[in-house]
């Protein structure tokens, strides 16, 4: 609940991987399965538009009327310059490999999606535009992401190629699973205000305009922030080692309110229950 209101105060937050592990274990995830976390992203397939990552990506109904969280039927993913997302695939429906059991079965995803639920409960965020803030529902959309970085082979690793932007959503959590050969200075993640250009690249970006820098270093080290309320951008994945290539695992979950006629993607969220890969567990709010 210190970290809610900091949250409501500052409108993001970040948590040490230490300081993590017993807020989850208390959210129900089990011992054995935080090793197991830190290997999903070897189950992550093509991203379809970009070279150096690899992804499966999950959709989930949060409900607090039924206090559940369910997984959903897979739509294609868009984001659009008029979200503050300037990329070579905006306005580009992408379809990504599907979450597998062993990711969304984890209890420890499963937690964190539980916190990230408690600590956005009823906080107050400046809405987007034909997003339905009427309905009590959540649509959270759960990617597994490994970006890869290999410079002798070309594959140059970008976690944010589209450079300062938003992601279209009310509320995003970025939690870091692991790395391999990646230098310290790799992959730093700033907070910017609205009133930075958007599509910039973080060295271009204006100082004075920065209100946050955050580093992913640690299992579990977590950000959470309010996605309309900042645009953010991250560094590059840099070789420790040139001859082996470099790796970071990440879990970014998108949470936004389901979607009106006229949004900007061209489509409405679908509330359809997954039959393939099903999942519903309780949720607990105050």
């Amino acid at each position: 609940m210190a970290l809610r209101n900091t949250y409501l105060r500052e409108k993001y937050i970040f948590i040490r991987g230490e300081a993590m592990i017993p807020i989850l274990t208390g959210l129900g995830a089990r011992e054995d399965d935080f090793s197991l976390v830190q290997e999903i992203s070897d189950l992550t397939g093509p991203d379809p538009t970009l070279d150096y990552r690899s992804v499966t990506y999950g959709r989930y109904h949060i409900d607090p009327e039924t206090r559940s969280i369910r997984r959903l039927v897979s739509q294609p993913y868009t984001l659009t310059i008029q979200e503050d997302y300037k990329r070579h695939d905006s306005g580009i429906p992408r379809t990504f490999d599907e979450a597998p059991t062993a990711m969304q079965g984890n209890t420890v995803v499963q937690a964190l999606m539980l916190f990230k639920a408690l600590v956005f409960h009823n906080v107050p965020i400046p809405p987007r535009q034909n997003l339905n803030y009427s309905s009590p529902s959540w649509i959270c959309t759960m990617f597994n992401a490994r970006t890869h970085t290999h410079r002798s082979s070309g594959v140059f690793g970008e976690p944010a190629l589209e450079g300062v932007h938003s992601d279209g959503s009310d509320h995003t959590m970025t939690v870091f699973l692991g790395s391999s050969n990646m230098s310290p200075d790799s992959a730093v993640t700033f907070m910017h205000d609205n009133a930075e250009v958007t599509g910039i690249q973080t060295a271009e970006t204006n100082p004075s305009l920065i209100r946050g820098r955050v580093q992913h270093r640690a299992f579990l080290d977590t950000l959470m922030f309010v996605d309309h309320a900042f645009k953010h951008s991250v560094t590059s994945v840099s070789q420790v080692d040139d001859k082996r290539p470099a790796t970071r695992d990440m879990l970014v979950v998108f949470t936004r309110k389901g979607k009106e006629e006229g949004h900007v993607s061209g489509y409405v969220d679908s509330l359809e229950l997954h039959a393939g890969e099903p999942l519903c567990m309780p949720m607990w709010l105050p």
